[in-house]
């Protein structure tokens, strides 16, 4: 039996990451519902907006679902103790060192995972007492590690280095990704960008019809002095590549970049202004579905794809 779905008691080992300004309670509750691990993206929510994406997460769903917790959030106290009184069983963590909020989710009956990008941070994770670990290459897109790892490299990397579950993400977006990805040792994959183009996705309409748009090449990892992320190349990015021509420093960057830029761009849909953080995948997402019918597809290419392995010759 798969380690993913028997971990989480789900169908398929397709778990949605919890993007900013896009994982609200519709979009987990549909990937919940079509067999995946739906997942609410806590870092773009005030915590009581949180707590009423859980309860509403609860009634459109029976299936399990968790919560992405980014740990440099500002407000991290009042979030886990939310998610202990909303008895929450999943909680993926992020950006910050899981020793430090693992053992307290832990004893309060959460399954707990950790988003890494290296084989380093993952060996961390399970000595930190997590029960799987997300290695995402940098493929992927809104923040990113400073290592700049591909995902063909570093899945095979982590699974050597660690015993628990795996989870493979970043360029991932298709059943054939799917099946290449548990190839190289992943156990399952978590998909972003493919799910922010959703119909259940709380993206502004304009954003995700730019992702539809977004070709090879249209994206970059960016402002790396602050925390390195991936942008399509709008306005926006190209201000910041002139700012880097002056030699910038951090302080001018933090300037730029002022507050609220993501939300303007996926939340608002400001494509000029706004930050546009999508993965390099977007170069083969090409239509908006919804999500029962995202998740069919890739689990019907995944099995041609299995099929079509077995009769490779040399």
């Amino acid at each position: 039996m798969n380690k993913i779905t028997q971990l989480f008691n789900i169908k398929y080992p397709i778990i949605q990451g919890g993007m900013i300004w896009n994982s609200g309670y519709k979009l987990a509750s549909a990937v919940s519902n079509a067999g995946g691990l739906g997942l609410i993206g806590a870092g773009s929510m005030y915590p009581e907006v949180l707590r009423e994406h859980i309860q509403k997460c609860k009634k459109a769903t029976d299936k399990p679902f968790g919560v992405n917790v980014p740990m440099l959030y500002p407000n991290i106290e009042e979030i886990m103790q939310i998610l202990k009184e909303e008895g929450v069983k999943i909680v993926f963590t992020s950006a910050g060192n899981p020793k430090t909020w693992t053992p307290f989710l832990k004893e309060n009956g959460i399954t707990v995972v950790h988003v890494v990008s290296s084989s380093k941070f993952a060996l961390k994770a399970q000595e930190a007492g997590v029960d799987a670990v997300v290695a995402e290459g940098f493929e992927a897109g809104g923040h990113n590690g400073r290592e700049e790892t591909t995902t063909l490299t570093l899945i095979p990397m982590v699974r050597e280095q660690i015993s628990i579950p795996l989870i493979a993400a970043g360029g991932i977006a298709t059943g054939r990704g799917m099946l290449a990805a548990m190839t190289l040792g992943a156990d399952g994959v978590q998909m972003g960008s493919r799910f922010a183009a959703s119909t259940e996705s709380s993206a502004h309409d304009e954003f995700k019809r730019t992702i539809v748009e977004t070709g090879e090449g249209d994206t970059q990892l960016t402002l790396k002095e602050l925390a390195p992320v991936r942008l399509i190349k709008n306005k926006f990015y190209n201000d910041v590549q002139e700012l880097y021509a002056k030699c910038p420093s951090k302080e001018d960057l933090v300037e730029l970049l002022g507050k609220r830029r993501a939300k303007r761009g996926m939340f608002e849909g400001d494509l000029i202004e706004g930050e546009l953080e999508i993965g390099q995948i977007a170069g083969l997402i090409h239509d908006i579905l919804p999500v029962e019918t995202i998740v069919d597809n890739i689990i019907t290419e995944f099995n041609t794809a299995k099929k079509e392995v077995t009769t490779f010759e040399f």
